[in-house]
């Protein structure tokens, strides 16, 4: 891999192969892939991983691996969640973009309005 960017569609293929890897593996190993719930299952795990690591990196706990296992994990995640969304047909680049435009337009409005007097 060069030092280019990938886009989602490239992120989304290099996903799939190392998952499709895994099943691989695990089918050797163990007889069995995973199903998509299990997949999920994994994914949690790793999000508490991730909170973990968020928490070390700002001093509210000990975790070894330091700021190399934060950036290990957040990929590790956005890795679940391409393979989430690959495996329950899901566009994450459509989704995206509507929910975070969903978002702005909803939070400009907010912001837009004057702030209410609480009593």
């Amino acid at each position: 891999m060069t030092g280019d960017r990938l886009d989602l569609d490239q992120l989304t293929e290099r996903a799939m192969r190392v998952h499709a890897l895994y099943d691989e593996l695990n089918q050797r190993e163990r007889g069995r892939t995973w199903n998509r719930e299990e997949f999920m299952l994994g994914f949690v795990g790793d999000v508490g991983d991730l909170a973990k690591l968020v928490m070390a990196q700002e001093g509210a706990r000990h975790m070894p691996g330091g700021r190399e296992a934060l950036h290990h994990e957040l990929a590790d995640c956005l890795w679940s969640v391409l393979v989430l969304a690959r495996l329950y047909d899901v566009d994450l680049d459509t989704e995206f973009r509507r929910t975070i435009g969903e978002l702005d337009e909803a939070i400009s409005a907010r912001l837009a309005d004057p702030p209410s007097s609480a009593p």
